[in-house]
């Protein structure tokens, strides 16, 4: 199945190529013009939930695919997501392994753009983006940083897959710490990396590498010759945060089983409402996952329910991009951050899952009005890291 898809942006214009696909293109994405000249195009992901509002259960389905095309072999596994764009869709992509291999030795990390003054990590770069470099932490926890240094098997996952000049950026800095990985698998929605990736990443890497998305193909872009409308925005500040102003145990710092939202604060977010309202669950930057499962609970229960979240990429409005707000970082890094197609009036009740303290989210839930519940997710107690 071969298609094309001409795509005329502000920035210039996209053509792309579907060459498989599990999904229809137009269900997986539309596309936007990024305010940015290092790459003036985006692949907008309506099964993100980033970008996009989407469907909990869209996104579970998607995941759900995603994971049952690995073909992983002896354990332990690494599962590392890409943030800030696919922390949520990495978490979602290692749970769904998890429900179809029941005790599988496995860890998953996100990278993050925020230092933690005194937690060892690696530093590598995404060369193309406004905020280049990318931390990723080893685990606080010594069981998981066995895992996370013994790794036969390690997955990365993003939104999409244009170059791979990011992940392969990452299996570098990884292997030299790990030089017994066994292969490496690429993981994304959308993968525009051309034909025969695999073996060119795997020529590149000196490692075995698949590939798994839910629709490949390729793409061209022709720059335009003009201005951008706006000037480029800055998308990293003072990205230094305090042990306890984010979370330790979601993701960041590793963790090796699924995510619970507790029931009884799930009921207490729509108390007063009644199915089937509409509901906003809004992820708050790199925090993503607790809102797509509130979302999937709230769904169960007979909302109507989308999820999305805040991000500090400045895309142009037009094309994909209908509406979007700007306010304050929540994370303090004096930066803009953005939520794009979202009309607060459509929502009943709109849920902010934050990680950081409260005073943070000012700005944002004054500008999402009255309907807007704030939730930082309480971890677990009884866990303990040495």
């Amino acid at each position: 199945m071969r298609n094309l898809r001409r795509a005329e942006l502000e920035t210039g214009v996209l053509t792309v190529e579907v060459r498989e696909a599990a999904f229809p293109l137009e269900e997986l994405c539309d596309f936007a013009a990024r305010n940015n000249r290092k790459r003036g195009f985006l692949f907008l992901s309506k099964v993100l939930g980033k970008h996009w509002p989407a469907v909990p259960t869209t996104m579970r389905r998607v995941h759900a695919y995603l994971a049952s095309k690995l073909d992983l072999g002896p354990g332990p596994w690494l599962f590392v997501a890409m943030a800030e764009t696919a922390t949520g869709l990495g978490q979602g992509i290692f749970e769904a392994v998890l429900d179809q291999h029941a005790g599988a030795n496995a860890l998953f990390l996100h990278s993050t753009r925020y230092r933690i003054p005194g937690r060892r990590f690696f530093q590598f770069e995404e060369s193309h983006c406004h905020a280049p470099d990318q931390y990723l932490y080893e685990p606080l926890d010594a069981d998981q940083r066995n895992v996370f240094r013994n790794a036969h098997e390690l997955v990365i996952v993003d939104d999409e897959i244009s170059t791979g000049s990011t992940l392969c950026n990452l299996v570098d800095t990884y292997r030299a710490h790990n030089p017994g990985l066994a292969r490496v698998h690429f993981v994304a929605i959308t993968n525009f990396s051309g034909e025969r990736c695999a073996e060119r990443f795997s020529a590149r890497l000196g490692l075995p590498v698949q590939c798994v998305a839910a629709l490949h193909g390729a793409f061209s872009f022709q720059s335009a010759d003009e201005a951008y409308a706006e000037n480029t925005a800055p998308a990293f500040g003072a990205n230094v945060c305090e042990p306890g102003f984010v979370a330790d145990r979601l993701g960041r710092f590793g963790i090796d089983r699924q995510l619970h939202v507790p029931v009884d604060d799930i009921r207490g977010l729509v108390a007063g409402l009644e199915p089937p309202a509409r509901v906003l669950v809004l992820g708050t930057g790199e925090f993503m996952h607790v809102a797509f499962r509130t979302g999937l609970e709230l769904e169960a229960m007979g909302f109507d329910v989308a999820v999305q979240a805040t991000t500090r990429s400045p895309i142009l409005p037009g094309a994909g991009i209908g509406r979007r707000l700007v306010f304050a970082d929540n994370y303090g890094e004096g930066i803009p951050n953005y939520l794009y197609n979202v009309d607060p009036s459509d929502y009943a009740r709109i849920i902010v899952c934050h990680e950081t303290p409260p005073d943070g989210l000012t700005d944002l839930l004054r500008q999402l009005g009255p309907a807007c519940v704030p939730y930082r997710y309480t971890e677990p107690a009884g866990l303990s890291y040495s």
